[in-house]
């Protein structure tokens, strides 16, 4: 993982200034605080219909996602094969790559490759992954112009994370 201080990031409201105060009303069930009143949107988030900026919204998709298994592993071996044949059915408009029976790249372990190409996949995927990656760990990195930073300060994992070869991605 990389130093998070080593970046610069702009304010989180930015674009959002001079705006009135936000409520602090509650929403209540029963004796139950459930979250805050939000106020009534006047449009919806562009972000439901394409990745925000720097995400790459073009052929390379928004968002790889690695899926990973130990090729020593013999349950893991067959849960990944399966699980490869399962997203390739289910989710056929998705790119999946081949299954790798060896480290590659900046990946330590066995793996194969999954992008999405809109938030509306994003979403859909990553909630069915989370669900259906059985012992299997996957790292949900997004793709921009920094490929370090992408694989290391701006990446998720779901499951236990691996160690990245990261140098071969410095710029």
């Amino acid at each position: 993982m990389s130093d998070p201080y080593a970046y610069t990031y702009p304010s989180p409201l930015e674009g959002y200034e001079g705006l009135e105060p936000l409520s602090n009303e509650k929403i209540t069930e029963g004796d139950h605080i459930k979250g805050l009143v939000n106020p009534t949107p006047k449009e919806r988030s562009k972000a439901y219909d394409a990745f925000v900026a720097p995400l790459a919204n073009d052929k390379r998709g928004g968002f790889d996602i690695h899926i990973y298994y130990l090729q020593t592993n013999e349950f893991e071996t067959k849960f990944a094969k399966e699980l490869h044949e399962r997203i390739r059915r289910e989710f056929p408009e998705l790119r999946t790559y081949q299954i790798w029976d060896r480290p590659i790249g900046p990946h330590p372990v066995a793996m194969f490759e999954v992008n999405v190409f809109t938030p509306e996949q994003f979403g859909a995927f990553v909630s069915w992954l989370t669900i259906n990656r059985g012992p299997l760990t996957a790292l949900v990195h997004p793709n921009t112009d920094d490929e370090y930073r992408d694989h290391t300060q701006r990446a998720m994992w779901m499951g236990t994370p691996y160690p990245l070869q990261t140098g071969i991605l410095k710029n």
